[in-house]
């Protein structure tokens, strides 16, 4: 059973600013690749205030250069919802993890913080919390740094994007991966966990390599969580 200490829920005005501020770093390249999307949205015919209005309520990198794909003079709407339902479905797997200390706090408050979770802050959150740290302030706290930087950043691709039109030539696509993979290095460290990271990690090479695109995300996620789920953490061992 999982134990949560009174301590590992706060949610004041000091955790979320210092939320805000850890996430700081992460967020500037965050910036790089918003510009590399205003510029794309532009370049396919979307005004400046849908783009910007995207970004701040959609909030998903990945899924907003999905639509981009499909956007047109005749937008496909069910197929435009199934992409953005599969690439962000890994959602409704971070809100399972979450539940047990979002379901501490009001249901406003609950949502509120759901609007702004991500990998990043979802990564930082999760390892605070399973250690019996606050990590609510900074799963919104971060959230919002993130969230700024990435509206900020398509703005700015409307007027300046022409200078980061390939941040994937840069390498800038592998500083979100490099980050999750420090977070898992920098959690537990045992058997449980090998295999779990092990089982996730070969489950979304097969889906990547068999399966449509995007859905090695989802699979990934599935197949770690579920195994996480059925083999719980003997606690007697530590």
């Amino acid at each position: 059973m999982l134990s949560i200490s009174s301590g590992s829920v706060v949610l004041d005005r000091h955790e979320v600013w210092s939320g805000f501020k850890q996430l700081l770093p992460i967020s500037s390249f965050v910036v790089v690749f918003a510009v590399a999307f205003g510029l794309a949205a532009a370049q396919t015919g979307l005004s400046e205030f849908s783009t910007v209005l995207m970004s701040a309520l959609v909030f998903a990198g990945a899924a907003q250069f999905a639509v981009l794909d499909l956007w047109g003079q005749h937008v496909p709407v069910v197929p435009l919802i199934v992409t953005v339902f599969a690439i962000n479905a890994r959602h409704l797997l971070m809100g399972a993890t979450l539940y047990p200390w979002l379901r501490e706090l009001p249901r406003a408050k609950r949502y509120g913080v759901m609007l702004v979770v991500s990998d990043a802050n979802w990564a930082m959150s999760m390892q605070a919390l399973t250690g019996g740290k606050p990590g609510i302030g900074l799963l919104f706290g971060g959230g919002m740094a993130l969230w700024s930087a990435w509206t900020f950043g398509s703005w700015l691709g409307l007027y300046f994007g022409s200078a980061i039109h390939d941040p994937v030539s840069l390498g800038l696509d592998m500083v979100m991966g490099c980050f999750l993979l420090a977070m898992v290095i920098g959690g537990k460290r045992n058997l449980r966990m090998l295999i779990i990271w092990s089982v996730a990690a070969g489950a979304s090479l097969l889906a990547y390599r068999y399966l449509p695109e995007n859905s090695h995300v989802v699979a990934g996620a599935l197949a770690g969580g579920l195994l996480g789920a059925v083999w719980m953490e003997n606690k007697d061992a530590h």
